[in-house]
């Protein structure tokens, strides 16, 4: 099982705290530091000192840290146009040296839609409009150097693209999608996605939704095997009780609540829980970390829980 680091910048996060965590998380031995991509804070938290962009965040990551992998959960296809997105991830590859990976999906927060002017299809165009991004941006990617690229899409027609620049990673960079809709998710992530994230999604609900995906894949001639199955869960891990209640209470949450829907408990209890996520198939777990001055947190996980895994 590998450990990722989860943020949710939108809460209010500067870059510098970000590249903060991200390093602690690089020194600790964490896999890869991802972030949201949201525009909007949620609930009743101020967001200061406002939004940060995700792929200027990572493009900053790129070059101030060195050794872990970068990533986003999930950057919206309502945010960007694909020609453009795919551009600016090649070249935070390269700026990278080849550590980026792109969670991408449909994108589902009205509100942070009209905070900024962001056009808001309705679910289905949405699915639609996420399905050719994902055919331009790693039709992009994957056409040789010398060739050109066309798409006949509806909403993004591509003609004669030279499909420059090429990211480091060969064929493209990893490609994530997840979530739990039942019919279309599970088609997009056979064809493009290496791998699927269940996001807070419990060990019991698992196997039903990694079920659907392992038959699409088989549906189109994949090998389920080919696709890494992560989850993304809170974390609240602590040492004593009185350590778990103090990080419960720094992001609003009650220690029981975060047992039953999240990651927390005491190192061993978290060792537990993961267990039974490794078991349902489960390879990944972004550790959404809520508390980003909290760096005794991720300390703590990396010392008495990493070494179980």
């Amino acid at each position: 099982m590998e450990l990722r680091i989860f943020t949710e910048p939108q809460q209010g996060a500067s870059y510098d705290q970000l590249l903060a965590v991200a390093r602690a998380a690089e020194d600790a031995g964490y896999g890869a530091f991802f972030r949201s991509d949201h525009y909007l804070k949620m609930g009743s938290v101020s967001g200061d000192p406002g939004p940060t962009d995700a792929w200027t965040t990572l493009a900053g990551l790129a070059r101030d840290t060195s050794r872990i992998r970068l990533g986003t959960l999930m950057t919206a296809a309502t945010f960007r146009l694909p020609g453009p997105l795919a551009i600016t991830v090649a070249q935070v590859d390269q700026m990278s040296g080849g550590r980026v990976e792109l969670g991408i999906g449909a994108g589902w927060y009205a509100e942070e839609h009209t905070a900024y002017g962001i056009p808001f299809p309705a679910l289905g165009e949405r699915f639609d409009r996420l399905e050719e991004q994902l055919a331009v941006i790693t039709g992009l990617w994957e056409t040789p150097v010398g060739k050109t690229f066309d798409f006949a899409g509806r909403y993004y027609p591509v003609s004669d693209s030279p499909a420059l620049p090429k990211p480091v990673q060969q064929p493209r960079p990893p490609v994530l999608l997840g979530g739990t809709g039942p019919k279309r998710t599970p088609r997009l992530a056979a064809r493009y996605a290496d791998e699927f994230n269940l996001p807070f999604v419990s060990v019991a609900d698992s196997p039903a939704i990694i079920d659907r995906v392992r038959a699409a894949c088989t549906a189109i001639g994949r090998d389920p095997s080919t696709m890494v199955w992560s989850h993304a869960l809170v974390l609240c891990c602590g040492r004593d009780e009185a350590e778990i209640a103090r990080r419960a209470a720094a992001i609003g949450r009650e220690p029981a609540e975060l047992r039953e829907n999240g990651l927390a408990g005491t190192p061993a209890e978290i060792v537990d829980k993961l267990g039974r996520y490794a078991e349902v198939g489960s390879q990944r777990a972004y550790l959404q970390l809520l508390d980003l001055a909290d760096l005794d947190h991720l300390e703590l996980v990396a010392a008495e829980v990493l070494p179980q895994l």
